[in-house]
């Protein structure tokens, strides 16, 4: 029940006399440059994603340092934790 060769000739065929070749052909290149514009973007996403999981994972927590971080997070913000 698919679509036969036939009928996808004949179809072409009067996209042909609609659109003209020349509009075909730019439909056609568009089309193209829009689908590998999608998958580049797609592509790209990707990389980004995995770059953010490689910088989650090397951020973990250092719990015996914490206590050194906010002091010197108070020292720059001028308050103190002990009040």
């Amino acid at each position: 029940m698919g679509i036969s060769w036939q009928h996808l000739l004949i179809v072409l065929l009067i996209a042909l006399v609609v659109f003209g070749a020349k509009k075909l052909r730019t439909i056609g290149s568009d089309l193209g440059a829009a689908v590998k514009g999608f998958k580049k973007a797609m592509n790209e996403g990707d990389t980004d994603e995995q770059i953010k999981q490689l910088r989650h994972d090397e951020d973990d927590a250092d719990f015996a340092s914490s206590e050194s971080s906010k002091r010197s997070a108070d020292a720059k913000t001028g308050t103190d934790r002990k009040a």
